[in-house]
This record gives structure tokens, sequence and C-alpha cells, in this order.
């Protein structure tokens, strides 16, 4: 009895420090409410950590991350609201959606490029390319969570 009752303790106790961590989310950032400025100037200030920029460089970009990440807020927003009305996107607007952020991007890289020096350049790049890998490996892991979390359920089996 004893034994049962240490068991059940112990599995109780796990479960509640996973239910914790997964309340609690990721790195803090995420679903913050910082504004935009704040976002852009801790940005910057990372960015100016990591490529060592200038006092102009740093006036240069924080102008062009704050008009990204506006304009990345009223994306989630209008999102949220469809997601909230359950209204999916049609293949055209999908497609519309990805060819924009595809544009922004390469707007983006541009404007970069013009501001910072080639070693910084070679250096941002490279951290962008970090940073859509540690993003599609988060995608993974979702992605492998639902699965699963489908195979507990009965859902669908790997074979």
């Amino acid at each position: 009895m004893k034994k049962l009752a240490s068991i059940l303790v112990l599995v109780f106790a796990i479960t509640f420090t996973t239910q914790a961590q997964k309340k609690r989310g990721g790195n803090g950032e995420r679903g913050s409410k910082l504004t935009t400025e704040q976002h852009a100037t801790l940005t910057v200030k990372k960015m100016t950590l990591a490529l060592d920029l200038s006092e102009k460089q740093q006036n240069q970009i924080k102008p062009i991350l704050m008009a990204q990440m506006a304009e990345r807020k009223t994306i989630m927003a209008e999102r949220k609201a469809n997601r909230a009305d359950k209204k999916r996107p049609t293949a055209d607007e999908m497609y519309a959606m990805q060819n924009k952020r595809l544009d922004n991007k390469i707007a983006m890289k541009n404007r970069m490029k013009d501001i910072l020096s080639k070693e910084q350049f070679v250096q941002f790049d490279k951290m962008q390319k970090n940073r859509s890998k540690m993003g599609m490996h988060k995608m993974k892991e979702k992605k492998g969570s639902k699965n699963n979390k489908e195979d507990q359920r009965g859902g669908r089996s790997k074979k």
C-alpha cells in the first residue's frame, strides 16, 4: 500500500511540474506586453552586442525594426481575429501572404546590406540563418507533439 501511495504522489508531482512548465511558456518575450519601441530597442541592443554596431548604425536600424514589428503586430492581430471567426485563408491569400513576407525579407536584407559593413553583414546573415533553423526545429517539435497526442488518443498510428 505504501508503494502504491508513493507512486501516486510521484506521478502527481511529475504531472504538476510539467503542467506548470507548459503554462509558463517559452522564452518570456512572446506574448509579452512590450511596446513596439521597447521591443525594437531591445533588438537593436542585442544586435549591437552581436555585431558591434556604431551609434549611427543603431539609429538607422531602429526605425526599420519598429516599422517591421508594427506591421507584424497588425498581421498577428488580423490572424487572431480570423482565427476567432474560424476563417481560413484561401490558397490565393496564402500565396499572397507568403509572397509579401518574402518580399519584406528581401527588402530587409538589402537595407541591412546598405547599413552594415561586409563583416557585420556576414555575421548578421549567419544569425538570420540560425534563427530560421531554430524556427524550423520548433515547428517540427510542435508537429511531432501533435502527432504524439493523436497517437495517445488513438487517432492515428505510425507504422
